[in-house]
């Protein structure tokens, strides 16, 4: 583990408002957060000088790649809004489909959000404020993370008890991989290679689909999808928010107009951080004053 200890007072990239200024108090990288099969899995975390004077919340990030590729981001500049927000930040490592297909990915996630509550003291976060999110696959992470009940035959015996999350913020996530089916119909390369071709893979599929797992005390969800998305069709988000209606879980869809996957223009992305962030806010999870600043 490499840990950096530092008050750093980032600027924001021109025009650089105060209120896009970002403290940072502390920075620990290549954190082990469990150890499975031989394979240490790490984490970043970033931790906002706010959370030095009290307990605040924490944002923890799973990154996109159809559950086979990608890493955990370099640093902390693509969260520049939530930080400035007042979260601090925590990206995760997970096994991908090359190394151990489902439910490895989402144990893993489960795994750290158990770390991030047995940890919140000494780093200075606030238990009741772990919110959670992710882009694509790491959206349906996230998704998963935070809908899985206590009990649940899914999570991994030493990482039992995660704590409930407090928000999701999904950006273009599957919700259902039953409902995600390739240009020829037949199952989604992307899902099969991840699932894999047993004969329990359907059911698999089911208990991996977040839509699954809804209740009526599943956390608040903020969604974000591209009308244009070839990869995962806004129709995933779509039909998760009817479902959230029905369930009367709070919830927010923001449908980008002509965004693709992730792709969103500059002023569509500053949108939807804007918006993810007054979602937070509405659900009193972040400072007053950061709330004030942002909305």
């Amino acid at each position: 583990m490499r840990t950096l200890f530092a008050l750093l007072s980032v600027a924001a990239a021109a025009p650089a408002a105060a209120t896009e200024a970002v403290e940072l108090a502390q920075i620990d990288r290549d954190v082990v957060y469990r150890t499975v099969g031989g394979t240490a899995l790490h984490l970043d975390v970033y931790r906002h000088a706010d959370s030095v004077a009290a307990p605040g919340p924490v944002l923890i990030h799973f990154h996109g790649g159809g559950w086979a590729r990608g890493a955990r981001p370099a640093d902390w500049a693509g969260f520049r809004p939530y930080l400035a927000a007042g979260l601090s930040l925590v990206t995760v490592q997970y096994r991908l489909a090359g190394e151990a297909r489902a439910p490895a990915a989402v144990q893993d996630a489960r795994c750290a959000l158990h770390w991030v509550a047995a940890n919140a003291a000494r780093l200075g976060f606030d238990p009741g404020r772990i919110i959670l999110t992710g882009t694509s696959a790491g959206g349906h992470l996230a998704l998963m993370a935070g809908l899985l009940p206590a009990a649940n035959d899914v999570d991994s015996a030493e990482c039992r008890g995660a704590p409930t999350a407090a928000a999701i913020l999904d950006f273009y996530g599957p919700a259902d991989l039953t409902g995600i089916a390739s240009p020829s119909g037949k199952r989604h390369p992307t899902v099969a290679n991840w699932i894999g071709d047993e004969a329990e893979a359907a059911v698999t599929e089911r208990a991996m689909s977040p839509v699954a797992w809804l209740a009526k005390d599943s956390p608040p969800i903020f969604i974000a999808h591209g009308d244009a998305d070839p990869v995962v069709p806004v129709a995933q988000s779509i039909e998760l928010k009817r479902r959230l209606d029905a369930l009367a879980v709070p919830s927010e869809l923001f449908v980008v107009r002509g965004g693709g996957h992730g792709k969103f223009a500059p002023q569509a992305r500053a949108e939807v951080s804007r918006r993810a962030v007054a979602f937070l806010c509405n659900r009193k999870l972040l400072a007053a004053s950061a709330c004030a600043a942002k909305n």
